[in-house]
């Protein structure tokens, strides 16, 4: 009896792609509901790329819905099918205890560290990746060490404005013999001839249509939380880059800065259609949160992710190189009276049109709301923050001070000019960012402001700081993850403790409360496997610090 089929598959060789050309109606619904780059609407034939996972699913959809197929194109799809298999054992193979990476000697007698490897060739296997490798555990170099093989030339990478040149000089020049070029400005230009080209993210729209062209074989996205917002021109650029290319690295320890809906952003810009529709995520994977999605089992969505090899991360543990547990300090600080109780009347007319107001009054409303309170907040407390940053600069101990605000950043610059602060925020340009760093490391100054979203991916200040002061708060608590990771990484020789200085008015109670949640929505995703951790706090040390601080000026 012959065996019923449902359709009709062969193999084009001419566009090198497999054609379904006839399917039953319910079969074309489940091949949809399998493979959503069919879209709803499209009618038989159905093509699909000739790669080892399509084949391996199209084997898996025939043995439930047999379709007619001759035996030179079911050898193929057999051959992709076990070409699939092997790929996901070369994989695993890569992150078992017994296996020894090669070793990779690079310029100047460095040696990349197995770890590092691991990544690359995971990467390099399963062509688009994320990395998420703890703060300070060298990704950067994950990413460089795909370079050394040709078939990820020419390279592009997309980094925030500030890190062109450390990718170019403490980067690719550094460690290989490959030449770098600074792509400038948002206007195309015939490119020079190079191996790697580096592209701000700020310029990403502009080179779109330049990206069609196959120009490059691989991008990787440095700091890609960048991407996490689908809606921007940004992010549409970013995709059409990530789709022009056969490899496709993101890299970032915080690719979740609020909820866990925002993962899939990330993801599909880097692999498209791995998890799906945006639908279907939201869906299977998300409760409605507000005017925001809560991922309903961070872990199990942070399981996925890694049993899919879509998402590789390691912790300092993971690799036996831990430092010591960041003593956060949290200390209330006083505000002016005066600033907070002008605030109040004006905080009170808002909250009444966000209660009361037509819908898009509302939103006006919980804006200027959120940005008034935020604002209010800092630049009240901003001159007893200076007061405690003293304490720390008199005991000659560098300090990194994050804050937000302009208006903040001006009285700060006042009350602590005999500092000779330098700044890092988002007014420099990335010239006077450099110089900056380098004043700072060179002992030029101990006082380094920064921007709380300025500085991702910035190195070098683990060499000379061990106390990171947030005068201002975020809304979330990645972005100071972030800031503490400008020097709780790999060379910092003393337990850093970051100092978060709240008000008891104002924003910052309702931030520190919203923090919690947001913090467990990217902790279950990007470590599922772990526990709550106690969260180390020792402000002894600060009130030796205080006290030695009163005795100088007893004497002054």
């Amino acid at each position: 009896m012959a065996l019923k089929t449902y359709g009709e598959i062969f193999y084009d060789y001419g566009e090198k792609r497999f054609s379904i050309t006839k399917a039953e109606p319910h079969v074309c619904i489940k091949l949809k509901q399998l493979f959503p780059k069919i879209p709803i609407s499209a009618s038989v034939p159905f093509h699909f790329k000739n790669s080892p996972e399509i084949c391996a699913d199209l084997d898996w959809f025939m043995q439930r819905y047999p379709l007619f197929v001759s035996d030179t194109t079911l050898e193929r799809i057999q051959k992709g099918k076990e070409k699939h298999i092997q790929d996901i054992n070369d994989v695993e193979r890569i992150h078992m205890p017994e296996y020894t990476p090669p070793v990779v000697l690079l310029n100047g007698g460095f040696q990349a560290r197995d770890y590092q490897v691991r990544a690359s060739e995971t990467y390099l296997k399963v062509k688009r990746l994320l990395i998420g490798d703890d703060l300070g555990l060298g990704k950067t170099l994950s990413g460089i060490l795909s370079f050394l093989n040709p078939e990820t030339l020419p390279a592009v990478v997309v980094v925030q404005t500030h890190m062109t040149e450390q990718w170019r000089k403490e980067g690719i020049e550094k460690f290989t013999n490959l030449k770098a070029h600074i792509i400038k400005g948002t206007k195309p230009y015939s490119l020079p001839e190079s191996d790697v080209y580096i592209l701000k993210y700020s310029c990403l729209v502009g080179w779109v249509n330049t990206f069609s062209g196959g120009v490059f074989k691989s991008a990787i996205f440095d700091e890609c939380q960048e991407f996490r917002r689908d809606a921007s021109e940004k992010y549409k650029a970013g995709k059409a880059l990530s789709h022009s290319v056969e490899f496709s690295l993101g890299l970032s320890a915080t690719p979740i800065y609020n909820f866990g809906d925002e993962i899939y952003n990330v993801i599909n810009l880097i692999h498209p259609d791995a998890l799906g529709s945006r639908d279907d995520f939201l869906r299977e994977w998300c409760v409605s949160h507000g005017m925001h999605y809560k991922v309903k089992d961070p872990k199990a969505l942070g399981s996925y992710l890694r049993d899919r090899f879509l998402f590789l991360r390691r912790t300092r543990s993971d690799v036996g190189r831990e430092l010591p547990s960041v003593n956060k300090i949290i200390h209330t600080v006083d505000y002016d009276h005066e600033k907070v109780k002008h605030f109040e009347t004006i905080a009170k007319s808002l909250a009444m049109r966000v209660l009361n107001a037509s819908f898009t009054e509302r939103g006006e409303a919980a804006r200027e709301l959120d940005m008034l309170a935020r604002h209010n907040t800092g630049v009240s407390k901003a001159r007893y923050v200076a007061e405690y940053v003293k304490i720390l600069l008199e005991n000659d101990e560098p300090v990194v001070l994050a804050g937000w605000h302009r208006d903040v950043y001006e009285i700060w610059l006042e009350e602590l000019k005999e500092y000779n602060p330098v700044m890092y925020t988002g007014s420099e340009s990335g010239a006077q960012k450099e110089r900056a760093k380098q004043a700072f490391m060179k002992g030029e100054t101990k006082l380094f402001i920064i921007s709380l979203r300025s500085g991702a991916g910035l190195d070098g200040l683990q060499h000379v700081c061990n106390n990171i002061v947030f005068g201002e708060l975020d809304w979330s608590p990645k972005v100071h993850d972030q800031v503490i990771g400008r020097i709780d990484r790999d060379g910092q020789a003393t337990q850093v403790t970051a100092h978060f200085l709240v008000s008891d008015s104002g924003s910052d109670p309702v931030i520190i409360n919203l923090l919690g949640l947001k913090a467990s929505q990217s902790n279950g995703i990007v470590d599922p496997l772990s526990i709550p951790g106690e969260q180390f706090s020792d402000d002894s040390r600060m009130k030796v610090l205080a006290q030695h601080y009163l005795r100088i000026k007893e004497n002054t």
